[in-house]
């Protein structure tokens, strides 16, 4: 496969994730964001599952114990990404939901540096400050201005980065990567299952009405977004796909404008516009060091 291609299909995966934030808002009409989380993430894990008994049939050897502790660790990172998301779509809008989770691209570097002491390039923290002026000009110029919903939102983009460096960790020594989502997303399902036992009461007519969202969520949101992922970066470097994964900010937008209406106000087009330069400096300035060190070692 050409670079070309699989950055092609990285692209689709920040679509398909885009559209995802529009399935997330819809579906609160319907469920609550514990049942709407377990039921994605169920029909997620069930997606993974020939995937994953089909690499462990592949495999040597087995997944050592601890590798195991950390897949459920990483699943209860997702969890957490994930049910702070969902709780925050239901104050929030789709443009907003989009451009605030996109703060991993600039959180993951900072945690990785607090937690792994592992140093990030220099252009992280003008990055940084970049996007918090974002937020604040996305928020109408103020930070006061920010609702519950986007706080939730800035929360989940927290364990968002946390869950990405802790893939990092396991996930390439370990080489079961479907193995890795299929956990992951099975104890996303458990513990959102839980939680709507404990916090929601669905009903079948509520999961009726919602079941093309749950759907669209767990089989492409999640299931079919993920491998797409996975194939694209096997074939490309890990800086361009984040350029193209974190695409699904602006597909967020994009699609709460055509499919509900949504607009912002021109200081908000700023602020996601500084967004979303902080993201591109983040991944494109080391970029362009390394091809000068490239060259002059040529």
């Amino acid at each position: 496969m050409t670079r070309l291609r699989a950055n092609c299909l990285l692209l689709l995966a920040g679509a398909v994730w885009g559209m995802g934030f529009v399935a997330q808002s819809t579906a609160m009409a319907a469920v609550g964001p514990w049942t709407f989380t377990a039921a994605k993430f169920g029909i997620a894990a069930l997606t993974l599952v020939p995937f994953a008994i089909a690499e462990g049939r592949r495999a040597a050897t087995p997944v050592p114990p601890r590798t195991r502790i950390g897949f459920v660790g990483i699943g209860a990172l997702l969890f957490l990404a994930a049910i702070t998301q969902q709780i925050g779509m239901v104050t929030t809008t789709v443009t907003n939901a989009g451009f605030l989770t996109g703060l991993y691209v600039v959180l993951t570097p900072i945690l990785g540096l607090a937690l792994l002491r592992s140093r990030p390039h220099w252009v992280v923290w003008p990055a940084a400050l970049t996007a918090l002026t974002g937020i604040a000009l996305l928020g109408g110029g103020s930070l006061a201005a920010l609702n519950v919903g986007d706080v939730w939102m800035l929360v989940c983009a927290v364990f968002w980065a946390l869950q990405i460096v802790f893939v990092g960790l396991f996930a390439g020594p370990s080489g079961r990567p479907y193995t890795l989502s299929f956990v992951q997303f099975a104890v996303t399902a458990i513990l959102a299952g839980l939680g709507t036992l404990a916090f929601e009461t669905p009903t079948l007519a509520g999961l009726w009405q919602a079941w093309p969202e749950i759907v669209y969520g767990g089989v492409l949101s999640t299931g079919l977004a993920f491998t797409l992922q996975i194939i694209g970066q096997r074939h490309t470097t890990a800086a361009q796909a984040a350029i193209f994964l974190s695409s699904e900010s602006l597909f967020a937008a994009l699609f709460g404008a055509i499919i509900l209406g949504e607009r912002i106000a021109a200081i908000g087009l700023v602020g996601c516009a500084l967004i979303f330069t902080a993201m591109l400096a983040v991944e494109l300035v080391p970029m362009r060091r390394w091809g000068k060190a490239r060259h002059a070692g040529a």
